[in-house]
């Protein structure tokens, strides 16, 4: 994931609702169990892990059986110790106590996270470790780890699963993503393994990938208990030998059978903490409610339309219909490069408000950067005596949607149908729009004669262009 354009905003649940989820995760909730099982006769090793005698009691405690019980209960323990819920008072003797986090599981909603992201961190650190058979085979004679015979970069593995997630991260967050629905695990692996501009992949590249999912399948399984991820995974007759028999009949364009992966909201506010925390800018809808509206207009610039009106509802929720639409059309003034958004945000914002805002829009009738939008407004929802505007007034309001659109969404489908339809419309459009006194007109017209398609008309809008940067001194 690249971090050089800020991400969508994220809509997170209710601090309390997350705490609650991550109260019932497993891993956290054994993790709870075991320290308030602790007593004075529990021991650890060298290491604070619980001693081999005591896992089966341990796993018991937990109700857990089979023969990943005890595995179950020690990564529970080390997860208690790692978050505070259990202390150790002696090393030497090997004695514990409950921790003094142990309480925050009854406290703050936000204390309460506080345990789980540490929890969080602990689950992720694990699954970027090699099988255990793997690293036992792999220690030399002084009880050293031989990496190298691994083939394993501790740094490489956890920077691919940062990756990963900040994929799966931005994908859940993309509005033309799935949104709440999972990712398969072929097109999440292939996100970190393909170029961008490959078009077929190599046979070289479908095996990284391939390779890519099985870490995957294993890290996910780690992962799930902790609460980060909902995960389906892969079907085990998939890696079965190719000569021998499925079991049962099996369809092998079912893409769910290679694995699915889903952030529940509780990882969303997991991968948001963490992305916070090294730097990234990771919005969250309701980040700006409580700011003016000179930081909303502004923040919201760069978000997508869904996003940016769920932030503006929020903002207006704590406002006085009037006063919000008066503080938003005063944002909206400027001659900046950003103020044509700024505007369309406005107008967008005020769509909202409803018809209270009546009078702030007719005390701007007259400005003439807001007299336009004032006049399109009142118009758009009836209301009487609304001043015509001026021929002047009509261009300027041109360039000034058009600059917005630029900004907002690029060269769109979009923006093209608006370029054609203006110059269709309006036979002498470009002889009088280079005159147009606003700050975006020569980047306007250009990129009109970028989007045209008519050779003609595009070169006609390029003289245009020319001309009114010529007036402009630029």
């Amino acid at each position: 994931m690249s971090d050089s354009s800020p991400l969508p905003p994220v809509r997170l649940h209710p601090e309390a609702e997350l705490a609650r989820d991550a109260l019932s995760t497993p891993l956290l909730a054994r993790a709870a169990r075991l320290a308030r099982w602790a007593g004075e006769d529990t021991r650890v090793d060298a290491g604070g892990g619980l001693v081999e005698e005591q896992l089966s009691a341990a796993a018991s405690e937990l109700a857990l059986t089979g023969e990943d019980a005890a595995a179950y209960a020690s990564e529970a323990w080390r997860v208690a110790v790692d978050t505070g819920l259990v202390e150790i008072v002696d090393e030497e003797a090997g004695t514990v106590t409950a921790g003094e986090d142990l309480a925050l599981l009854t406290g703050s909603p936000q204390e309460v996270l506080a345990v789980w992201l540490t929890a969080l961190e602990t689950v992720l650190a694990d699954a970027s470790v090699p099988d255990l058979d793997d690293l036992v085979d792999a220690m030399d004679d002084g009880g050293e780890v031989d990496f190298a015979s691994l083939d394993w970069d501790p740094q490489a593995e956890q920077e691919f699963l940062d990756g990963v997630l900040g994929n799966l991260y931005l994908l859940t967050v993309s509005e033309d993503g799935p949104g709440d629905g999972p990712v398969p695990l072929p097109a999440l692996a292939a996100s970190m393994i393909v170029p961008s501009d490959m078009g077929e992949p190599t046979n070289d590249v479908l095996e990284q990938v391939s390779d890519a999912m099985m870490r995957l399948d294993d890290q996910f399984r780690v992962l799930e208990p902790v609460g980060i991820v909902e995960y389906q995974p892969v079907d085990e007759a998939l890696m079965a030998d190719a000569d021998e028999e499925p079991a049962t009949a099996v369809d092998d364009t079912d893409v769910s059978r290679y694995g699915m992966v889903r952030l529940t909201p509780l990882g969303l506010y997991g991968l948001r903490s963490r992305l916070l925390e090294a730097g990234i800018a990771a919005p969250a809808v309701g980040d700006l409610a409580d700011k003016g509206a000179d930081v909303l207009l502004d923040g919201t610039s760069s978000f997508p339309a869904a996003a940016a009106q769920a932030e503006t509802e929020q903002w207006l929720d704590r406002r006085e219909p009037l006063a919000a639409a008066r503080e938003l059309l005063t944002a909206a003034r400027g001659g900046d490069r950003g103020a044509p958004l700024r505007r369309l945000r406005c107008q967008q914002a005020l769509s909202l408000v409803g018809m209270a805002a009546e009078p702030a829009l007719r005390e701007v009738l007259d400005d003439s950067e807001l007299g336009g939008l004032a006049r399109v407004w009142l118009a758009e929802r009836g209301f009487p005596d609304v001043p015509a505007p001026s021929e002047d007034l009509v261009f300027w309001l041109t360039v000034d949607t058009i600059a917005a659109q630029l900004a907002a969404e690029g060269n769109s489908d979009e923006l093209r149908g608006l370029v054609e339809g203006l110059a269709q419309q309006h036979g002498g459009f470009f002889a009088a729009a280079w005159k147009v006194d606003h700050p975006a007109t020569a980047d306007v017209l250009e990129a009109m004669g970028r989007l045209h398609p008519d050779k003609r008309v595009a070169k006609e809008a390029r003289k245009a262009a020319f001309k009114a940067r010529s007036q402009q001194g630029g």
